[in-house]
């Protein structure tokens, strides 16, 4: 199994947060509307980690 770094998963933790909370935003500026599903919220956690520079598995 992969292994994610500990920034990735703190990452990923906080986007997670705002999708339980009714405020995760997809595209470009939040433009795309409100986050309905748990795997688009965790696929956006993972490239937000990815361009943050933390340890995560390819595609």
């Amino acid at each position: 199994m992969a292994k994610y770094s500990k920034k990735a998963q703190t990452k990923i933790g906080q986007v997670m947060h705002e999708f339980k909370e009714g405020e995760l935003k997809s595209g470009k500026d939040g433009k795309g509307g409100i986050v309905k599903s748990r795997e688009q919220a965790i696929a956006i956690g993972i490239n937000e980690a990815r361009k943050s520079g933390a340890k995560v598995p390819g595609k």
